[in-house]
């Protein structure tokens, strides 16, 4: 994802310039403490208020240089119309957000509305188009079949979320004036990974995520990811 994300960002802006950067959804603050290290100015939007506190703590921990280039707000990304004016930012990132809004939509148009002309808004959504091929690997057939019929599933903790498809979402993104430029599979290989499994280090790690970014980007694997990155430009 990061590799992904970096691979966009390199190919429309000079090397060196800060960016200005919004994260909507940050989480434990993976891409915002990461892109704030490489020197952009990131602001992170988050409504929960335990994981702000989880990213504040993140955040304490890293050198002054850098807790300088974080603003954190708590908030939700369907308001980004409150708390920021049209064309603030370069980048907006919307990361394992859009699972947990009903209707995407209107959030997804107010995320185009404050990115500058040419701004790059990155997506990163559950693939309703190969919901069933978790359950269907691993044998629950009754989950499996019932994912060809609705977007609707259950996450890994418990809660009832949705996916969206490629389809939908690059329809979307043309209405609001934020086409797709890119898009990406992200988990081809791996979604089937127990939770609390140990990640693989050295050489094998790289194995791995080569193998990855190579199957995210070729056809047909990619349309069979467990999650979609999609790259959209404002016009």
């Amino acid at each position: 994802m990061g590799r992904q994300l970096d691979e966009q960002i390199s190919a429309r802006y000079p090397v060196g310039r800060r960016l200005r950067i919004l994260d909507v959804g940050p989480g434990q603050g993976t891409q915002a403490l990461r892109l704030a290290r490489a020197g952009h100015e990131v602001t992170g939007l988050e409504s929960d208020p335990v994981m702000l506190g989880v990213l504040r703590e993140a955040l304490a921990a890293e050198p002054e240089g850098i807790r300088e280039r974080v603003r954190l707000i708590e908030g939700d990304g369907r308001d980004t119309g409150v708390h920021f004016t049209p064309g603030s930012f370069d980048i907006v990132l919307c990361h394992g957000v859009l699972m947990y809004v009903p209707e995407p939509d209107p959030m997804l148009a107010g995320l185009a509305r404050v990115l500058a002309p040419g701004g790059l808004l990155s997506l990163l959504v559950r693939n309703a188009d190969a919901l069933a091929m978790r359950p269907g690997l691993a044998g629950d057939w009754d989950t499996a079949l019932a994912a060809f019929d609705s977007p609707a599933y259950t996450n890994r903790i418990g809660l009832e979320v949705r996916a969206d498809r490629l389809e939908t979402l690059t329809a979307t993104l043309a209405g609001i004036g934020a086409p797709l430029h890119s898009w990406y599979g992200v988990r081809v290989f791996t979604d089937q990974a127990t939770d609390g499994r140990p990640v693989p280090a050295g050489a094998e790690l790289e194995r791995l995520l080569r193998a990855e970014e190579r199957a995210g980007r070729t056809d047909p694997y990619r349309g069979v990811a467990a999650l979609l990155h999609l790259c959209g430009v404002r016009g």
